[in-house]
């Protein structure tokens, strides 16, 4: 989407104009109302492709050409009507809540794809450790899938049950680095050090996830952390048979 910015931002200026100019042989036999609702729609138009800005920019130009072209006195930004000062205020406001709609609309849909995303990721692992994927195949994969729901550097996986006084994303989502609580919404995951993330089965450790943050910040969300937390249950739900029969 991010290509087509500057086209849709050139379109939100240029498209009310256009209208506006085509509806100029017609201004004197419909009502003005009508030629809002045309633009309207191209507000709803150009705010579909959830650019805050084009969305703006859309509504203040629909607002700027219907009052120059097609209020009275025409060709002039004054208005003299009224209800022709209403229409055009409403203009502006349904663009700026149109192109909200548009926008929290846009924010659902990656979320619930986000959302699928992080599903497929562990019933994928799930998958593997039922087919009995080999410990080093399966910690791959979990490697990958958390590096990516996190999305940090990397992660390498340490077996043993050795403690490192490194921060820990721990099994409730929070990260604690000793007695404190790392904020990661708003600081991110610790930059100057890994974070360990614990592999555990019935309450036995077999080993950690060390994750790396360190070349940007990193600011998983809760539910981004319980399911780098559910991935590593999995290692731990693998491992543990395997570990019992050595």
């Amino acid at each position: 989407m991010s290509r087509y910015r500057g086209q849709v931002t050139a379109a939100a200026v240029v498209v009310p104009l256009v209208v506006c100019a085509v509806l100029i042989p017609f201004r004197d036999s419909f009502d003005n109302s009508n030629g809002a609702l045309v633009l309207v729609l191209v507000i709803v138009a150009v705010a579909a492709f959830g650019i805050r800005p084009a969305g703006v920019l859309a509504a203040l130009s629909s607002a700027v050409w219907f009052d120059f072209f097609l209020t009275m006195p025409y060709n002039s930004l004054h208005i003299q009507n009224r209800d022709d000062i209403e229409t055009t205020v409403l203009l502006v406001v349904i663009g700026a809540a149109v192109t909200e709609i548009a926008l929290w609309g846009r924010r659902q849909q990656a979320r619930a794809s986000r959302h699928k995303g992080y599903l497929d990721g562990v019933l994928t692992t799930s998958a593997a450790v039922a087919e009995g994927a080999s410990t080093e195949d399966l910690i791959d994969r979990v490697n990958a899938e958390l590096t990516a729901v996190l999305r940090i550097d990397g992660c390498r996986f340490v077996a043993g049950d050795n403690q490192t006084g490194d921060p820990q994303l721990n099994h409730d989502g929070s990260v604690t680095r000793g007695t404190h609580t790392i904020k990661v919404e708003r600081d991110g995951l610790p930059t100057n050090s890994e974070t360990q993330l614990m592999v555990q089965h019935s309450g036995t450790t077999l080993g950690k996830f060390k994750l790396t943050a360190a070349t940007r910040i990193a600011r998983p969300d809760l539910e981004q952390r319980l399911v780098a937390v559910a991935l590593a249950d999995q290692v731990g739900a693998a491992l543990m048979p395997r570990q019992a029969s050595l």
